[in-house]
């Protein structure tokens, strides 16, 4: 199963310049994923490029039904300090995707932590979206190299570093 299910990792802040160049290259990644045969794609719900990532796999989806969006998210509380337009997104993103689940039911210092490592642990290639070497999306795929997916960083990608 991991084989066939790839994980989203990134940045919860893109540059307004670098986002339609990042949404084409994102959707080309995903289609050549598709093609090779990955049908589950998860999310972990937070703004930025996950919501970026489950917002292009909803709309592959019409040209491409046997995918599926898993939302993997930290806590019911999860949009607590958003602004309501931020959390319409979330909720509609919420609704459409094929399931979701939460690691905690409130709130606690390591649940982002829990959920990028179940996304991690149960995939077997992680599309990124990196650009420094430090943070949660950095720690993120760093693990996923120690547990040797497939790693395709999205910000480099069709490059010489991507």
């Amino acid at each position: 199963m991991r084989e066939k299910t790839c994980c989203f990792t990134g940045h919860r802040k893109i540059p307004a310049y670098e986002y339609e160049a990042l949404k084409e290259k994102l959707k080309h990644i995903l289609i050549k994923l598709i093609e090779r045969g990955v049908i589950y794609f998860g999310a972990g719900g937070a703004l930025g490029f996950d919501t970026l990532a489950a917002k292009t796999v909803l709309e592959l989806k019409s040209d491409y039904p046997m995918i599926k969006l898993i939302l993997v998210l930290p806590c019911k509380n999860q949009t607590y300090n958003w602004n309501a337009e931020d959390i319409k997104i979330y909720e509609d993103i919420k609704s459409r995707c094929d399931k979701y689940v939460y690691i905690s039911e409130n709130y606690t210092r390591d649940c982002m932590f829990k959920r990028n490592r179940h996304l991690v642990d149960n995939s077997g290639i992680c599309v990124c979206y990196k650009t420094r070497d430090s943070g949660g999306t950095a720690y993120t795929v760093r693990y996923a190299e120690e547990k040797n997916l497939e790693i395709i960083n999205a910000a480099f990608y069709g490059t010489e570093r991507g």
